[in-house]
C-alpha cells in the first residue's frame, strides 16, 4: 500500500462535548483515546467551556465552535451531548449529525434510532444506593437533590430515587427535591433551601452526582451538622474528590474510560463493516463509604491518595506559574506579531507536540457605513470562509499560514493516524475571533487552567485589536485635526506642524527653504454669480493643482478661506520660475478641463531665502504674503466673465 492509499484508510473521528476539565467528560475522552491509538485513528475533539460564566453572550462565544465541525471530513461521530446544557445548541448538533449520514454513537444520551448508543446503567446504581440506605440505615425522611429533567442520566436517576420510595411506601414531599444543574452551587442552595422550609431535619439527602453531594456536605457543616452522624449524604460517580473527601462519600463508579474506549471501537467495527448492537450498556457498581456510615479500610489508600494529590497541586502550581508568566509578558505585547511571539515561548510547557492559533479574516472588526453613521461589525455565528494561522507550534519550529479554508479546520493535515486534537474557541464574549487546535497533548483535560489560559491569551488578542482600533481613530481624528476637509491638503494646523519641523532641520543644516503664498482671484464673484457650491468646486480644483505642484520636498496647505501656501526645503532660487510655470500651466489646463464661464486662477508670492535663528514661519509667510500681494496688485483684482 502506497503512502496516498495509506492516508484514506485512516479513520477521522470527531467528538464534541462541553467541559473537558471535569472529571466525567475527561476520563471518557481518555477512554476514546486509548481506542484510537490502538488502531491508529484520528480523533478531533470539538469542545466548549460553556456554562461555567453566567454570560449568554461568553456562551454564544463558546457554543461557536461546534458551527466549525465539517462533516464531510470525518467518518464518523460521538456526542456527548450530555454534558451540553443549551438545549437549543444540542437539538442543532444532533440534527447536523442527522444531516450527515455517518455512524454515531452517543454517549448516555437521549435514546435516537439514527444513532448508536454506548450507555451506563444509572437507574440500578441509583436503585441500590437509595435502598441500602433505607434497609441498612434505617432511613425514613430522606430528601433529594436532582439534576437537571433535560438530561436523560438525570431523568433516570431521579426515577431510580422515586421508584424505590413508593416501594417502602415512602413519601416524597413538596418540599424533599431540590433539581439542580449538576453544579457544586446547586448543593448549596439545595441545603438552602430545605432549611428554608422549615422541615424536620432528614435521615439522609441523595444526591444525583458528587459535586452537589460535596457541597451539600460542606453547607449542613456550616449549620453544624455532621455527616453521616447526623445525616447521610451519598453522591454519584466516584470523582477523585468524591474519593479523597472526609469523609469519603456513598456513591456509584462508573465505567467511564470503558465507555469511551467501546464508543470509539463502535464506530470503528461499523467502518469496516462489522456487525455492532445498536444499544450497547456496561455496568455501574455502588461504593459504600464514609457519608453513609459505611467505613472502609482508609490506610491502605493513603499512600496512593498522598502521591496523587501531590502531583495535583504540584501540576496545579506550574500551571498557575505558567499562567502568570504568560500574563504578565502578554500585558507588555502592544502588536498581534508581539503577542504570538509571547505565547511561543511558553507552548513547550503545554506538553503537547503542536498548537496553532486560527484567526478569522477581519478579526479586528471591520466598519459599515449605515446611514451615514459607522457601525463595527465582526463574526459571531460561524467562522468566515477563509481563516489565517498566524502561530503554528510544531515540536519547537514555529511557521505560519497566511491563508486557509475554515472547511479543512486545519491548517496543515496530518501525514499519519493516532493523533488527537483539541479544538477550543477563540472568542471575546460573543465575539468569534478563531479557534486554538491543541494536538497530541493531554494539557486540555489534564490541566484545571486550561480554561484560564484559553481566556487570557483570548483577552490579550481582544486587548490588541481593541489598540489597532484605538491608533485608526487616533490617526482619524489627527487627519480631522490636520487636514482640510473640502481640499483634502493640509489645514492650518497640519502645515505648521509639519513645516515647523522643516524649518528646524533647515536652521540646522544652514539650507534654504522655499515659501509660496497663494491668493484665489475672484472667489467673491463666483460665490456671488454661481453660489458658494461652484465657489466651493473652484477652491477644490484650485488646491489639486497646488497639490499636484507639491512633489519629493515639498507640502501645501490651505492656510484659510482662499489661501494657500507652499513650502519646500533644501531649495535655490532657480526653483521659483519653474514652480510658477507649473502652477499656471496647472491653472490653464484645469480652466480648458472644466470649461466653466469663469477663469480659476490665482496670485502668487514666492521667495527662497536662508534662515536665520531669529526667523519665524510667521515672518517667512508675512514676506511671501507681501510679495503675492504686490503681484495681485499688479493684476486685475475682479475677475471677468468668460465670455460665451
Amino acid at each position: 500500500m502506497n503512502y496516498q492509499e495509506n492516508l484514506k484508510h485512516i479513520r477521522n473521528i470527531a467528538v464534541i462535548v462541553a467541559g473537558i476539565d471535569e472529571e466525567y467528560q475527561n476520563s471518557i475522552i481518555e477512554g476514546i483515546i486509548d481506542c484510537a491509538k490502538v488502531y491508529h485513528a484520528n480523533v478531533s475533539c470539538f469542545a466548549s467551556f460553556s456554562g461555567v460564566i453566567s454570560s449568554n453572550r461568553y456562551d454564544v462565544g463558546e457554543y461557536n465552535i461546534y458551527e466549525l465541525v465539517n462533516m464531510q471530513k470525518f467518518d464518523a461521530l460521538i456526542l456527548m451531548t450530555n454534558t451540553i446544557s443549551d438545549p437549543e445548541e444540542k437539538a442543532k448538533i444532533i440534527r447536523k449529525a442527522k444531516e450527515s449520514g455517518l455512524p454515531t454513537v452517543v454517549l448516555d444520551g437521549e435514546e435516537d434510532p439514527d444513532f448508536y448508543h454506548v450507555r451506563i446503567h444509572n437507574h440500578k446504581a441509583m436503585r441500590e444506593i437509595v435502598q441500602h440506605v433505607i434497609e441498612k440505615h434505617h432511613a425514613k425522611q430522606i430528601c433529594c437533590v436532582a439534576g437537571p429533567q433535560a438530561n436523560p442520566e438525570a431523568r433516570e436517576r431521579y426515577r431510580a430515587f422515586c421508584d424505590v420510595m413508593q416501594e417502602n411506601h415512602l413519601e416524597i414531599g413538596e418540599n424533599q427535591v431540590y433539581f439542580g444543574d449538576f453544579r457544586a452551587i446547586d448543593g448549596k442552595k439545595a441545603i438552602e433551601t430545605f432549611i428554608s422550609a422549615g422541615m424536620p431535619v432528614p435521615d439522609a439527602i441523595i444526591c444525583a452526582n458528587d459535586a452537589m453531594a460535596l457541597a451539600v456536605v460542606a453547607e449542613l457543616e456550616k449549620y453544624d451538622y455532621s455527616v453521616p452522624d447526623d445525616i447521610i449524604v451519598t453522591g454519584f460517580d466516584n470523582t477523585y474528590n468524591a474519593r479523597h473527601y472526609c469523609p469519603s462519600l456513598t456513591t456509584v463508579s462508573r465505567p467511564l474510560n470503558a465507555a469511551g474506549y467501546k464508543a470509539c471501537e463502535t464506530l470503528l467495527h461499523i467502518l469496516n463493516g462489522e456487525p455492532v448492537e445498536k444499544k450497547q450498556y456496561l455496568e455501574a457498581e455502588t461504593v459504600f463509604a464514609e457519608s453513609c456510615g459505611c467505613c472502609r479500610d482508609v490506610a491502605r489508600n493513603i499512600r496512593q491518595y498522598k502521591k496523587s494529590t501531590f502531583q495535583l497541586i504540584d501540576d496545579c502550581r506550574n500551571d498557575i506559574s505558567l499562567l502568570n508568566r504568560m500574563t504578565t509578558e502578554l500585558a507588555e505585547a502592544e502588536t498581534i506579531e508581539e503577542n504570538f511571539e509571547v505565547i511561543s515561548h511558553f507552548i513547550n510547557e503545554l506538553d503537547c507536540e503542536k498548537y496553532c492559533i486560527c484567526l478569522c479574516s477581519e478579526w479586528e472588526g471591520i466598519y459599515r457605513d449605515r446611514l451615514g453613521q459607522k457601525e463595527e461589525e465582526y463574526q459571531i455565528h460561524g467562522y468566515t470562509k477563509n481563516m489565517s494561522a498566524p502561530l503554528i507550534w510544531d515540536k519547537g519550529q514555529i511557521r505560519s499560514r497566511e491563508y486557509f479554508r475554515s472547511e479543512d479546520m486545519f491548517p496543515e493535515d496530518f501525514e499519519t493516524g493516532g493523533n488527537i486534537s483539541y479544538f477550543l474557541p477563540l472568542h471575546f464574549r460573543e465575539r468569534c475571533l478563531g479557534y486554538y487546535i491543541i494536538t497530541n497533548g493531554e494539557f486540555p483535560i489534564k490541566s484545571m487552567l486550561c480554561h484560564s489560559l484559553m481566556l487570557n491569551i483570548s483577552n490579550s488578542i481582544e486587548n490588541i485589536r481593541k489598540m489597532i482600533h484605538l491608533g485608526n481613530v487616533i490617526q482619524e481624528l489627527d487627519q480631522l485635526y490636520t487636514t482640510d476637509p473640502m481640499c483634502g491638503i493640509y489645514n492650518r494646523n497640519g502645515f505648521i506642524r509639519t513645516a515647523d519641523k522643516m524649518l528646524k532641520h533647515a536652521k540646522k543644516n544652514k539650507e534654504n527653504v522655499l515659501i509660496a503664498f497663494i491668493d484665489m482671484d475672484g472667489l467673491k464673484m463666483i460665490n456671488d454669480n454661481y453660489g458658494h457650491k461652484e465657489g466651493d468646486f473652484a477652491l477644490q480644483r484650485l488646491a489639486s493643482a497646488i497639490h499636484d505642484c507639491c512633489k519629493d520636498d515639498k507640502i501645501c496647505a490651505r492656510f484659510g478661506g482662499d489661501e494657500f501656501i507652499i513650502m519646500g526645503e533644501n531649495a535655490h532660487e532657480a526653483d521659483l520660475e519653474p514652480l510658477e510655470g507649473i502652477l499656471r500651466k496647472k491653472f490653464s489646463d484645469i480652466n480648458r478641463a472644466v470649461s466653466k464661464p469663469y477663469e480659476i486662477d490665482a496670485s502668487v508670492g514666492m521667495l527662497v531665502t536662508s534662515v536665520n535663528e531669529d526667523d519665524t514661519m510667521f515672518s517667512l509667510i508675512t514676506q511671501a504674503d507681501m510679495l503675492m500681494y504686490e503681484q495681485k496688485k499688479r493684476k486685475k483684482t475682479s475677475r471677468y466673465l468668460r465670455k460665451e
